[in-house]
């Protein structure tokens, strides 16, 4: 009598009838990689929006530096004797003269772009014709740096 049975062929065919289908824990395991992954995506997008803010807002602080340059050298007599000048102020003061609606725009537009926080304030310094402009303001969105910023420019009028 001559058998047809192959233990080897039962084995293999036991094998794989365990192996159909991918189990239940193998895609909770797949979608808990895939929701960490994107939480860190979130993350760095999250990050990316309020650094990019912070850039943005240093940039404005240079533009409103030569803002207040560009006044002073329309006005260069008075700069370099010192009308110009101004302590570190945080308010806007009301106009009148022409060095005093330089300055109110000045420091309008400082609390228009940067915010209008009691933090920022401006302050300007000339000793001959050498003006250092200062911009001072809250930078609490940006991360990993100081929450107050300041931006200085020097220069010869």
């Amino acid at each position: 009598m001559s058998s047809n049975f192959h233990p080897s062929a039962l084995q293999a065919s036991a094998k794989r009838s365990s192996q159909k289908g991918v189990g239940l824990i193998e895609v909770l395991v797949a979608v808990l990689v895939l929701a960490i992954g994107l939480l860190g995506i979130a993350g760095l997008q999250s990050r990316a929006l309020k650094n990019g803010q912070s850039a943005f807002e240093r940039s404005q602080a240079v533009t409103l530096t030569y803002l207040m340059l560009d006044a002073m050298r329309a006005n260069v007599n008075a700069a370099r004797t010192g009308q110009y000048n101004m302590a570190r102020t945080c308010n806007v003061d009301a106009g009148g003269t022409l060095i005093a609606n330089d300055q109110r725009l000045w420091m309008q537009s400082m609390k228009q772009t940067l915010g209008d926080r009691d933090t920022t304030c401006g302050e300007i310094s000339c000793v001959g014709d050498r003006c250092t402009i200062r911009v001072y303001w809250d930078d609490t969105r940006g991360t990993d740096g100081s929450d107050n910023q300041t931006v200085e420019t020097i220069s010869v009028l």
